[in-house]
């Protein structure tokens, strides 16, 4: 099943991907490192109009929970169009709706469900965004938002404002923790610490020019900022920050939701019930949907105060109701729990022998894996790395080694050519991201985890013959994931 890799296209489809490059706007970003042409696809595999097959981590951005045209999916969809109901129906009741929200509600955070409200946006997630930092403004009559650094929250002005990429300052930013390129040096629960007492510092002291927010919006996994999972106490000590100040919590669930972090919701690994949840991708089945559920207390909107025409996609909903009762009662989130954990394992073996490996990292079916740049003298397995030196004795913390964007993408090329999709991400475009559908067996995992690593042992070799590209260590341009 071997991949067409750039520039290899030949026959048919060549027509199309040069129409698509000659009309179709500069923004698009996926065509650009995947010149395929997809025709058809089912479970994890895509086959091209070149005959070429692929396997799909990529899943549509974090889209497709189920794979590609699941049968429970295909099921709901056709009944719907069998039935004869209406497709849109702005935001009038119907079964349809009814039952999503039946099925949605019964998977909600403890303490949440029993007093929520849901609003239907628009189709994407950024949509969503929108609708909740509308929302806790509306409630509390605050304007100012608390963000993190690295976050990534969608492509509309307001949501790219609470974004990493922000290009002007509309929002306090937050340091998020981590433990390879921890902002403190230090990583591990003391990095955590220092980051929760600097978020409490900013509210607490009268000086630090940040007025008591509107909100806090956070991802519990970062996944465009690199795949970095945020440590289950540092959530709970968010959540106790927010509460206390009567700060609402939104948790950005559009990516970590519906099983994927080895989790129904990404919070519940924390126990961490949020004032709002953003929800969009794996819940509208592969078609587009995008909602926020929030407290009861919080619904001050007046008639008409947020809308969105293509807010009653019947089909959608109709395609979410299966995908979260399928993830629900196959429990497909533990699944993922366990398989991510063994995918992660293998992984961070494999890292182990490879220098060009900084860091390997994830939760659940949600996997990264940061390639970086090396000196020569330090190319060889095992050799040591500068530390720098924690206070009051504490272990030193070891410096990353810079980022290494070339590399991931010459990795992203050598997957395709093995019939491989990957993602790129992080702050330079250099983590490596696998984001499988929850369905993906035993043996469909092997076969990726043989093709990324013999992908990344090929790139690697080439990269040090060749020598390591110098702009690795500037970073290059950053490539946003489109919201779904």
């Amino acid at each position: 099943m071997a991949g067409a890799a750039s520039g290899e296209t030949r026959g048919p489809h060549e027509g199309i991907l040069r129409r698509q490059s000659a009309r179709e706007s500069s923004a698009r970003t996926y065509a650009r490192a995947l010149p395929i042409v997809p025709v058809r696809a089912r479970g994890l595999t895509i086959e091209g109009a070149d005959g070429r097959r692929y396997l799909d981590c990529l899943s549509g951005a974090g889209t497709l929970a189920l794979g590609h045209n699941h049968p429970v999916v295909l099921e709901a969809i056709r009944g719907v169009l069998d039935s004869g109901a209406p497709l849109s129906v702005l935001d009038l009741a119907t079964p349809v709706k009814d039952a999503f929200v039946t099925e949605l509600f019964r998977t909600l955070p403890p303490g949440l469900a029993d007093r929520a409200r849901v609003q239907f946006c628009g189709p994407a997630g950024t949509d969503a965004v929108e609708a909740a930092l509308k929302l806790v403004r509306a409630a509390t009559g605050r304007s100012g938002i608390l963000a993190f650094a690295g976050a990534y929250h969608g492509m509309t002005a307001g949501a790219l404002a609470v974004s990493g990429g922000a290009p002007d300052v509309q929002a306090a930013r937050l340091p998020y923790p981590q433990d390879y390129r921890c902002p403190f040096g230090i990583g591990g629960p003391t990095g955590a610490e220092l980051a929760a007492r600097w978020a409490e510092s900013l509210l607490d002291d009268p000086k630090s020019g940040v007025p008591l927010p509107a909100g806090m919006i956070l991802e519990p996994v970062q996944g465009e900022g690199g795949v970095i999972p945020a440590p289950d106490d540092w959530l709970r000590r968010m959540r106790r920050l927010t509460a206390d100040r009567s700060i609402p919590l939104i948790a950005d669930e559009i990516q970590t939701g519906v099983g994927r972090t080895g989790a129904f919701w990404a919070v519940d690994h924390a126990g961490v019930t949020p004032d709002v949840m953003v929800l969009s991708k794996a819940i509208g089945g592969s078609l587009p949907l995008a909602v926020i559920v929030y407290r009861d207390d919080l619904d001050t909107w007046q008639p008409g105060a947020h809308a969105g025409t293509f807010r009653g996609n019947q089909l959608a909903m109709a395609a979410g109701t299966a995908t979260l009762a399928y993830v629900r009662e196959n429990a497909l989130a533990e699944r993922a729990a366990t398989l991510g954990s063994r995918m992660l394992n293998r992984l961070a073996e494999f890292g182990r022998e490879h220098a060009c490996v900084g860091d390997v990292r994830g939760r659940g079916l949600m996997i990264g894996v940061e390639l970086v740049t090396l000196e020569p003298e330090q190319r060889e397995p095992g050799a040591p790395e500068c530390g720098v030196g924690g206070p009051d004795g504490r272990p030193a913390a070891r410096t990353p080694y810079p980022p290494a964007p070339g590399l991931a993408a010459v990795v992203q090329r050598e997957c395709l050519r093995r019939g491989l999709i990957v993602e790129l991400g992080g702050r330079h475009a250099s983590v490596v991201r696998l984001l499988p559908p929850l369905t993906i067996s035993d043996e469909q995992a092997e076969a990726v985890l043989d093709r990324l690593t013999d992908a990344i042992t090929a790139a690697a070799r080439d990269h040090e013959s060749h020598g390591p590209d110098r702009r690795d260590h500037g970073g290059g341009p950053r490539r946003q994931e489109p919201r779904s």
